[in-house]
């Protein structure tokens, strides 16, 4: 039997590789196609992504590629991919270089998702409206949907399914309350104050400013996230956690949170993956790239400014100062996050 002949406990391979959010709105459509096409995957991924796959309820295997081989070596892992599960159909949830490559190689049937991509472009240099409004039909989640369904299914089908077990919160509770994190009586919020592109960064002194604010109401709080500096570390002292969580345990943290608050960032989808509310920043990028949180309770804060949307990424340079999100005042995230702890039914 040729690797190709061989047969698997999953019923189509699905490949996304790209940044942690990318890769964690992708379970919120795998978790809907197990649920109405009963269907079980095999996803490649990053290596380092792999953990969010862990218990999900569609998700069969995970293939976790080894990065370092990924830049060398391309080619041929893309290859030996195709051989092993290339009679499977492909689902390609990224659509990139890479992904295009190993579907070139790839014997079964493939699908990939709509990245609306000249819509993306005519709306940010052009501002058509008929541009922005195809986008704004859709939710990335959405548009990940359409890689095998007709229609979009409602956006709140499609939302991230991280699985935490009770083993990692019992661990996670049991660190908050050694360390003196978490209090039975008191709400807990969970800080990201990172991004991967400085210009999507709500400024360093408005969340030293949320932390004071926090304190001052007796509000429980602990800063997550992987930084190359810890720049809230001598305001935060042991609350602050940068670097010093692995992924699980980071989405542990955030399951045991009542709220998170966060710019448009991956952990921002980790949160919703686990059910947690989160107060989302937005500034250089708007609803339009299909990133907004889709959750009940999510809240989004951000200025109608007609420069936004600047960059699809956020990777531009700013000439107005971040007008856009320095505007957004501590008080207002206080006031965000205060209506949602306030609504938790354990407190």
């Amino acid at each position: 039997m040729s690797p190709a002949d061989e047969t698997h406990d999953f019923d189509a391979v699905v490949v996304r590789l790209g940044a942690l959010g990318d890769v964690a709105l992708t379970t919120g459509v795998l978790a809907w196609w197990g649920r109405s096409r009963n269907m079980r995957f095999g996803v490649i991924t990053r290596e380092r992504f792999a953990p969010l796959f862990n218990g999900h309820p569609a998700v069969s295997r995970v293939i976790a590629l080894d990065e370092a081989k990924m830049q060398s070596g391309w080619l041929t892992m893309a290859n030996a991919l195709a051989r092993e599960f290339g009679n499977l159909p492909l689902v390609d949830l990224h659509a990139n270089g890479r992904t295009l490559l190993l579907a070139s190689m790839w014997h079964g049937k493939y699908r990939k998702y709509p990245k609306f991509s000249l819509q993306r472009r005519l709306f940010r240099l052009f501002r058509f409206r008929a541009a922005g409004k195809r986008l704004l039909s859709c939710t990335v989640p959405q548009r990940y949907a359409l890689a095998l369904d007709d229609t979009p299914p409602p956006a709140g089908e499609v939302l991230p399914v991280i699985t935490v077990s009770e083993e990692e919160r019992a661990q996670a509770r049991a660190f908050l309350r050694e360390e003196g994190l978490s209090r039975p009586d008191r709400p807990l919020v969970a800080l990201h104050p990172y991004a991967t592109h400085p210009n999507k960064a709500w400024p360093e002194a408005r969340w030293i400013e949320l932390a004071g604010l926090l304190e001052a109401a007796d509000v429980d709080y602990v800063v997550v996230g992987v930084n190359r500096t810890r720049f809230m570390a001598d305001e935060a002292g042991p609350r602050d956690l940068t670097n010093a969580s692995s992924l699980r345990a980071t989405c542990a943290l955030l399951a045991e949170a009542d709220v998170c608050v966060t710019g448009d960032s991956g952990p921002m989808h980790l949160a919703s993956g686990v059910g947690t509310p989160v107060v989302a920043l937005f500034g250089p990028t708007t609803r339009h790239w299909g990133f907004f949180p889709s959750g009940p309770r999510d809240t989004v804060l951000e200025r109608p400014l007609r420069c936004r949307p600047c960059d699809v990424h956020g990777g531009s340079t700013c000439r107005k100062g971040q007008e856009c999100l320095k505007t957004i005042a501590a008080t207002e995230v206080m006031d965000a996050v205060m209506r949602l702890v306030a609504n938790v039914p354990s407190l």
